[in-house]
């Protein structure tokens, strides 16, 4: 049975490919922050600080992972604003730190390969890995650019989508440079149950749900409503991940996404329709981004013709059910 390790799996994406892994029969161990937890079983939890690299040198040599999901992010476009420096830590530094990881360990087990046989030096620790990056990256698309393909010229429009072409740029030099197996992906949106509500879905659904109980007035405070993004429910997100690891090819970077760019305004008017309440909308100025990106859509041929991925849950569904999570989280508290 092939082991896989979460690097970064207490976020909303890593119980999700916990259990994707699990169903497709991959021994799972997953890291976490020491005061973090991740609910579930069947898997290995392990506290890691990816900025401690030697830290990540232990876990790996201790786990030895035949595949590597790297999901450890500061992933807020809006924290991105707020803190720069902790999102530059976090999403190149700790990179870096995994990557050099199974870099070292790669060199220390060839160098007593060769203490041993006196034959030349051979790669002896090659896991794949998954580095996880943004449609974000791309930044301002012309209009003549849509949807947007892998070949696309990126052009970062904030903090972390920066960050993100900045990891997948590092993981690109790695295969050239040491041969190892580390494929990119670049995510657009994706949503669903669980999300934290710093995400615009996530968002409105939890001021809906409030609404509907009481607890705030009839009014759903929003940001930047014409722009469009590329929404895809989480979980077939993290069978693209599974699917990818298994048959992407080293060096190259896959955009996972559903293909159709909906405008934020028309998430929200399904999300109205969905509410047992009468709600009205207001912008909040502290909703609006300093840049925002017009429009961000996928292009997932080549995801297509390397995985034979599809999406297979809609975006209604994926809306109804997250309304649902928040309003027995608003049940809860």
């Amino acid at each position: 049975m092939k082991k896989a390790l979460i690097i970064g799996g207490a976020g909303f994406v890593g119980g999700y490919l916990i259990r994707q892994l699990q169903k497709d029969g991959y021994q799972v161990a997953v890291t976490k922050m020491p005061h973090e937890t991740i609910p579930g079983e069947g898997f290995e939890v392990l506290d890691l600080d990816i900025l401690d690299r030697t830290a990540v040198e232990r876990l790996l040599e201790q786990v030895r992972p035949d595949c590597i999901f790297h999901l450890a992010a500061q992933s807020s476009v809006y924290l991105s604003w707020k803190n720069p420096g902790l999102t530059i830590d976090v999403n190149v530094k700790g990179s870096v730190n995994v990557l050099d990881a199974v870099r070292m360990l790669d060199l220390r087990d060839s160098a007593e390969g060769e203490e041993m046989t006196g034959s030349p030096p051979q790669a002896c620790y090659r896991p794949r890995i998954l580095l996880i990056g943004s449609g974000e990256e791309y930044g301002h698309v012309l209009p003549g650019e849509i949807p947007v393909s892998e070949q696309n010229m990126v052009r970062p429009g904030n903090i972390y989508a920066a960050t993100k072409v900045c990891q997948n740029l590092i993981g690109k030099i790695y295969v050239d440079a040491y041969g190892m197996n580390i494929m990119s992906v670049r995510a657009f949106n994706h949503i669903g149950p669980t999300q934290t509500p710093v995400f615009v879905v996530a968002d409105f659904c939890r001021q809906a749900a409030e609404i509907e109980a009481g607890k705030r007035e009839p009014v759903i405070r929003v940001g930047n409503l014409s722009a469009k993004r590329d929404f895809t429910d989480v979980r077939d997100v993290v069978r693209a991940y599974s699917l990818l690891m298994e048959h992407g090819v080293p060096g190259e970077t896959y955009n996972v996404g559903s293909g159709k760019a909906v405008e934020i305004r028309e998430i929200l008017v399904q999300i109205l329709s969905l509410a047992d309440a009468e709600i009205t909308v207001e912008v909040d100025p502290e909703k609006l981004r300093p840049v925002d990106v017009p429009v961000i859509e996928a292009d997932i041929s080549k995801l297509r013709s390397c995985t034979g991925w599809s999406r297979e849950i809609p975006l209604e569904q994926t809306l109804r059910e997250t309304l649902d999570y928040w309003r027995g989280k608003v049940r809860e508290s």
